[in-house]
């Protein structure tokens, strides 16, 4: 590990989403293993995590981005200083699925980029009897950003870590494309739990949830 350290890299993720779609569940699921049901976040609030994805040490610094869309310009700076962004909607909430269009754009805006690393998380499909947006809406918006598709369960810890570490990866290829200005494929496309589907580049989690 010692010998490795020196290959560390620093990478800073901004979890953007609306209310209570469970964005600091997702959080503090991943950075220490627990759920909080119930949260409310400081203005801002900066954890931090190292971990080892694809046998390379990752130190990552995740904040929340401000949820109402009054924070416009506020939420203007959050993404100044993103590497990478997890558009986080509730399953749960039609309102949360239309308001990820006005972040993802307000990211490309900010960021003068046609692209950038995001991933959209679906968030509490472990409520799937009160689900509001299907897993095909999430998937055809993914598909439209030209990112990938992931849902989710900060209670159950579904597909918390895949999640993180689905963009840690995408933000070191988009940095690869910057340096050398051609296209890399990003991982091996397999994650810890679950299974890869040959030729269709999804990942399911066996609980009903997908990632794209």
């Amino acid at each position: 590990m010692a010998g490795r350290a020196r290959f560390l890299r620093e990478h800073k993720l901004v979890v953007v989403g609306g209310r209570r779609v469970g964005k600091s569940a997702l959080t503090i699921q991943f950075i220490q293993a627990a759920f909080v049901a119930e949260y409310e976040p400081a203005i801002v609030e900066t954890y931090r995590k190292q971990c080892i994805i694809d046998d390379e040490i990752a130190l990552l610094e995740v904040e929340e981005a401000p949820a109402s869309l009054s924070y416009s310009a506020f939420r203007d700076l959050f993404i100044k200083i993103g590497e990478g962004f997890l558009l986080v909607y509730s399953i749960t909430s039609r309102n949360s699925f239309e308001e990820i269009r006005t972040f993802y754009q307000q990211i490309l805006r900010v960021k003068d980029q046609d692209s950038f690393p995001v991933i959209i998380v679906a968030n509490k499909c472990d409520l799937e009897y009160e689900r509001q947006v299907g897993m095909d809406e999430g998937r055809d918006l993914a598909k439209h950003f030209g990112c990938k598709f992931i849902e989710t369960s900060a209670k159950q810890r579904i597909n918390v870590d895949e999640a993180f570490n689905h963009l840690v990866r995408d933000i070191r290829k988009y940095k690869k494309e910057q340096q050398t200005g051609r296209s890399v494929v990003a991982g091996n496309g397999r994650g810890p739990t679950g299974r890869y589907i040959q030729g269709q580049g999804s990942f399911s989690c066996g609980a009903g949830c997908v990632v794209l």
